[in-house]
């Protein structure tokens, strides 16, 4: 995994996703579909998005463990994640994060928000009575509750007001660190692509001007990117 310091204020540019999969997307395919409608759909995060046609989101949100085994260790490595120690998974979706987590580093008690009432319904049965609907903006948790808070691909999909109280509330909740990821762009080509890609986001920006915004804020919590 490549680690960059950018400074004492904002924590590491880091990829802790280096693990996961990497799936070939069809972007083209995506673009000519993607209409006004779509969109819409796709930003209620109900069945539609998760369990609907491939055009409206996942086509299809089910588990595999491929996906998340390989990450733990090295989320369990960054943070030295132990038994007893705390992490909360903001935009759990159905849990799947959250199930391997739980099951790869015994004693871990997990926690998991969606704005989805029908992600949680549908929830990984042996996590899912740590999954609850919550919005970002406004965390259910107390402050400096939560060793690590985690949320991936997930606070970009807010307007930027909004998404500025969600890294709030993420600085609040955590104890020990946090990691997010988001939408964005480092060239013309990576933004043709992510406006070509996108479905729900409603604040993308240039890797640079994301770094202003945590700064800004007054986030400490490490972050990366998804290009499409």
């Amino acid at each position: 995994c490549l680690i960059r310091l950018v400074n004492m204020t904002i924590g590491k540019e880091i990829n802790l996703l280096c693990n996961y999969p990497q799936s070939k997307r069809d972007v083209s395919s995506r673009l000519e579909s993607k209409t006004k409608e779509v969109r819409l759909i796709a930003r209620e995060f109900g069945k539609d998005f998760f369990d609907g046609s491939r055009s409206h989101g996942y086509g299809g949100f089910i588990y595999n463990p491929r996906f998340w085994e390989p990450v733990v260790p090295t989320f369990q490595k960054h943070w030295n994640l132990s038994e007893n120690d705390s992490v909360l998974d903001v935009g759990c979706a159905k849990g799947f994060m959250l199930y391997d987590l739980q099951k790869l580093i015994h004693g871990l008690k997990v926690y998991g928000v969606d704005i989805s009432k029908y992600a949680v319904d549908n929830a990984k049965e042996e996590v899912k009575d740590f999954c609850e609907v919550a919005n970002a903006t406004k965390l259910p948790f107390d402050d400096k509750s939560i060793d690590v808070v985690i949320s991936i691909n997930t606070i970009h999909n807010l307007e930027e007001r909004d998404l500025i109280l969600a890294l709030l509330e993420i600085e609040r909740v955590a104890k020990r660190g946090s990691f997010i990821t988001v939408d964005a762009y480092r060239n013309d080509e990576d933004k043709d692509r992510m406006e070509a890609w996108n479905l729900t986001a409603k604040t993308v920006k240039h890797v640079d001007s994301w770094k202003e915004l945590f700064n800004d804020v007054g986030f400490t919590g490490d972050y990366y990117w998804f290009f499409p």
